[in-house]
């Protein structure tokens, strides 16, 4: 098998750094080493495949982005990402693993609506790749389903308090939901929004003829988040499940999973870096229907009220445990558009999968998280959080070759027609510069970006089937 060394680094990780080199060994990590060591008396450059300088450079394990939605059906419309160009994007910003959601939609079984997104990715993903299932409809079939998720690989479920009439679940069929889960190991996610509250201030808003985009998140109110996030957060409580609450965009929110986890509860929250870096008045609130772009749900919020800077400050005293990207990417053009004139008809979405690393690494620089901290809460929580320990999240001896060397003195301008490789037609990070350059990607010990060269094949990744996890994080 071929084998790579990586040298000269400093490998890091969610507890530390050090100067080292990193052998490869096919698809797995052979060996993290003292700079310069031999190996049986060998001088380990001369007798590798493969040698990678990483001199003055940083080598993490590659990114994991736990929620996105490749081809995604929403609001008559498809995510404009497919798996292949998707996770092509993904690579190319330093994320090697991601876990998407097999929709169960209503009127369908759990285990087709899952063969079904197996025959979509399968053959498709440049990078690994895991499911979530998304149960859409609560029933005795549905239940007895979900038993066999951990079977097929899948130890985790999504539902929606939001989106009466496509997703939604009350909460008998939370409650329901969330006994199996906890019976089984199961993690429940949960989109927490009070969807029939926000359906009626909605039908308020465009009656009062306010139908621009800005009004999504005046109508996505941070209360409808807080309480819906204090709903699950009671029922996981009474059934004894953990609770992991997606794309937290509220302080408010924030704040109630922390006191959960402070009386001992096994709940978990991701937030994402449209949270932490956009806002309700500068981008919904952008002249003319600019501020589709940024239609998103939870929404973007008021920077006036600083929930961005409370989602900083979560991550740094781990009230909230990672970041995920959400990414379901529309075109403005033939999607966006579909809303004008009524902002509730604007496909709800962001794409991101490509920025994460990136985004995130800013944080860094701008002195709001520590190395490690990007580290953890970009690949080795994630890896934790959803079964894929040991395998993924870490440079281990043992475990998958997925490695990023990243270049602190590099830099990449985020742009349209500079750094995207997204199925777009406009960038929701447009002008954002980045102090940070991701300079090559291996993927299970093949180099599948290098520099400003793609090598990577959509044939290369492969369906991760994922344990339950313990959840001590």
């Amino acid at each position: 098998m071929p084998t790579t060394l990586i040298t000269g680094g400093t490998v890091v990780s969610s507890t530390g750094r050090a100067e080292a080199d990193v052998l490869i060994d096919g698809e797995t990590i052979a060996a993290v080493l003292a700079p310069g060591s031999a190996l049986l008396g060998h001088d380990l450059k001369s007798s590798v495949d493969t040698v990678l300088d990483a001199a003055g450079k940083y080598v993490i394990p590659g990114g994991i982005d736990a929620h996105t939605h490749m081809q995604m059906p929403f609001g008559g419309t498809e995510a404009s990402d497919t798996f292949e160009t998707g996770t092509r994007a993904a690579a190319w910003g330093g994320t090697t693993t991601i876990v998407d959601f097999a929709i169960q939609k209503y009127g369908e079984r759990v285990m087709d609506a899952l063969q079904s997104w197996h025959e979509k990715a399968d053959g498709e993903c440049a990078i690994d790749y895991g499911f979530h299932q998304i149960i859409g409809d609560v029933n005795d079939d549905s239940l007895k389903a979900m038993e066999g998720l951990i079977g097929e690989g899948v130890s985790s479920y999504k539902m929606f308090m939001a989106y009466p009439g496509v997703f939604y679940s009350d909460d008998a069929q939370i409650y329901k939901a969330m006994r199996v889960g906890a019976d089984t190991g199961l993690m429940t996610m949960m989109h927490a929004e009070n969807g029939p509250a926000i359906d009626a201030m909605v039908a308020e808003l465009l009656a009062q003829g306010k139908t621009d985009p800005y009004y999504h998140g005046v109508a996505r109110a941070w209360q409808m988040e807080e309480e819906a996030t204090h709903r699950a957060i009671m029922l996981a409580n009474l059934t004894g499940a953990p609770l992991y609450v997606v794309h937290v965009s509220a302080k408010q929110a924030v704040a109630q999973l922390a006191a959960a986890r402070s009386n001992g509860q096994n709940v978990f929250g991701e937030t994402c870096p449209q949270y932490l870096y956009l806002s309700l008045e500068d981008q919904l609130g952008a002249p003319g229907f600019e501020g589709a772009k940024w239609v998103c749900s939870t929404p973007l919020r008021s920077k006036q009220e600083h929930h961005q800077d409370h989602m900083w400050q979560a991550l740094r005293t781990n009230e909230l445990q990672m970041v995920s990207t959400d990414h379901c990417p529309f075109c403005m053009k033939g999607q966006k558009d579909m809303g004008v004139g009524d902002f509730s008809k604007i496909p709800n979405g962001i794409g991101g999968v490509e920025h994460r690393m990136n985004l995130l690494y800013q944080g860094v620089v701008d002195g709001r998280i520590s190395l490690e901290r990007w580290v953890e809460i970009t690949s080795t929580t994630p890896a934790r959080m959803f079964g894929m320990y040991g395998r993924k999240g870490a440079i281990t001896p043992g475990a998958d070759a997925d490695v990023v060397i990243y270049d602190p003195a590099g830099h990449t301008s985020i742009g349209l027609e500079k750094t995207h490789h997204m199925n777009m037609d406009y960038s929701a990070w447009e002008g954002f510069e980045i102090d940070g350059h991701v300079d090559t990607v291996l993927s299970r010990g093949r180099v599948i970006v290098d520099g400003d060269q793609y090598l990577g094949s959509k044939t290369h990744g492969r369906f991760l089937r994922r344990d339950p996890s313990q959840y001590l994080i």
